[in-house]
């Protein structure tokens, strides 16, 4: 089982907004701010903001990317909204996909420096 991912960043500052507006659709908050990395959860920090100074823009052909679930496809949508109107890119409008073992509705965004993050919610099994 995965603890926590994270996530290097250009910007910190830019980044907390979009995150905290993106992942705030979902249920997590900032729960640590320190000088170079932030984290973000919703009882502990799941995801971390490293802030890198410099770094390039993350190339898409990287095939790397971040899948957070959510509790309903109305957060998947308001996941996907939030991140648009706060800096990030389209790359995968909130929708039903087939995933090798069971269907799922998920969205896919790139942060500010091209991190590629999906948010799904899975039918009951």
């Amino acid at each position: 089982m995965i603890d926590h991912v994270s996530v290097g960043v250009s910007d910190l500052a830019r980044s907390a907004a979009f995150y905290e507006a993106a992942l705030g659709a979902i249920g997590m908050t900032c729960l640590v701010t320190r000088l170079s990395s932030i984290g973000f959860g919703k009882r502990y920090p799941e995801v971390w903001l490293n802030h890198r100074p410099g770094m390039p823009p993350v190339l898409e052909a990287t095939g790397v990317h971040v899948c957070l679930r959510a509790r309903s496809e109305d957060a998947v949508r308001a996941f996907h909204a939030a991140a648009l109107a706060n800096g990030g890119i389209d790359d995968g409008a909130p929708g039903p996909r087939k995933a090798e073992m069971t269907p799922y509705f998920a969205a896919f965004v790139r942060d500010p420096d091209g991190n590629r993050l999906e948010v799904a919610t899975f039918p009951p099994m």
